[in-house]
C-alpha cells in the first residue's frame, strides 16, 4: 500500500498567497547564493587585474548579464515586498482572505514595476549623462 503524497503542489489549485510564499523563498536563495556568488567574481576580478575586470565587465554588459542584472533586481523587490507582507501579517493585520489575496498580488505587481521602474531610471539617468 503506498502512503498518499498530501500536501502536494499538484494537489492544490494555485493561489497568489502560495506562490507569493513559495517566491519569497525562491527569491532568499536566489539572491545569497547568485547574487553573492557575482559579487565575490566582481571583487576578486577588481582586486586581481584589468584584464580579469574586463573579462567580469564584458559578461556582465552581455545580454545574459542584462536578464542577469534585471532578475536579481526583480527577485530584490520580490523578496522585499514579500517581507513587508509578512511584518504586516506578523502585526495580526491581513489575514482574512480578500486582504491576503491583495496583498499577495500586490507584492507581484509592485515588484515587477519598481523593477521597470529602476532600470527605466538608470537608463534614463545613463541617457542624460552620456
Amino acid at each position: 500500500m503506498t502512503r498518499p503524497l498530501s500536501p502536494h503542489l499538484s494537489i492544490w489549485k494555485w493561489q497568489p498567497t502560495m506562490a507569493v510564499s513559495i517566491f519569497h523563498r525562491v527569491s532568499g536563495h536566489a539572491l545569497a547564493f547568485a547574487g553573492l556568488a557575482l559579487m565575490a567574481w566582481w571583487l576578486i576580478a577588481a582586486a586581481t587585474s584589468d584584464e580579469a575586470y574586463a573579462g567580469f565587465a564584458d559578461i556582465a554588459a552581455s545580454p545574459l548579464g542584462w536578464v542577469v542584472w534585471i532578475g536579481l533586481t526583480w527577485m530584490g523587490f520580490q523578496h522585499l515586498l514579500s517581507g513587508l507582507r509578512h511584518l504586516l501579517l506578523d502585526s495580526g493585520w491581513g489575514y482574512d482572505l480578500g486582504s491576503a489575496r491583495a496583498t499577495a498580488i500586490a507584492v507581484f505587481v509592485g515588484a515587477l514595476l519598481l523593477t521597470a521602474g529602476l532600470w527605466f531610471l538608470a537608463g534614463f539617468g545613463r541617457g542624460l549623462a552620456g
